[in-house]
């Protein structure tokens, strides 16, 4: 496994042979918005695997967001870059069924639904607290990007995330309520 910052420097390489920087984003481009999201788990304080896991989050593409930018059959290669853990982080993260698998993220023993395989696994905490945190990252990203965005879809997020609460670090707790949930919903 390379260093982080080794590591950082390959992820956005490889982010860029993708075409990342041309993918449209809401606020940019993909690339810019991830990261943002990296950025984001920085700033909550996340270990190097889940930002390097922000930054990579969308080379499977996810329910809500279906370009890929690595087919499933490369999984190894960007293991190879951004290291195992984080890679696993990806997958998981790109692998949800959010309709079968949101509701009951928080509670333990709950089955965690993967899209890819259409099969159901008890991830253990670790996995769902990376899940939960990254998704956090994620779309208040979106909502502080799109006003749109944050008006249609911010009370729902706030009831996910509240509901996610139990694997949300106090960080991302903190910048959910801040983005969500204030006066002018954090703008």
């Amino acid at each position: 496994m390379p260093t982080a910052t080794a590591a950082l420097a390959q992820a956005h390489a490889l982010l860029r042979e993708s075409g990342a920087d041309a993918v449209p984003h809401p606020g940019g481009t993909l690339l810019a918005h991830l990261d943002r999201v990296r950025a984001r788990l920085e700033d909550w304080r996340a270990r190097p695997a889940l930002q390097l896991a922000g930054l990579c989050h969308a080379f499977y593409g996810t329910e809500g967001f279906p370009t890929a930018l690595l087919p499933l059959d490369r999984r190894a290669h960007l293991a190879a870059v951004i290291g195992a853990e984080a890679e696993a982080i990806v997958y998981f993260y790109a692998s949800c069924d959010r309709r079968r698998s949101h509701p009951s993220l928080a509670t333990d023993g709950s089955a965690f639904h993967d899209r890819f395989t259409d099969r159901a696994h008890i991830p253990d905490l670790r996995p769902r607290q990376d899940f939960a945190e990254l998704t956090a990252a994620n779309e208040l990203d979106l909502a502080r990007r799109d006003p749109a965005f944050r008006d249609r879809w911010g009370p729902d997020l706030l009831a996910l995330f509240t509901r996610f609460r139990p694997l949300l670090s106090e960080p991302a707790w903190q910048d959910c309520l801040t983005v969500l949930d204030g006066p002018s919903h954090g703008s």
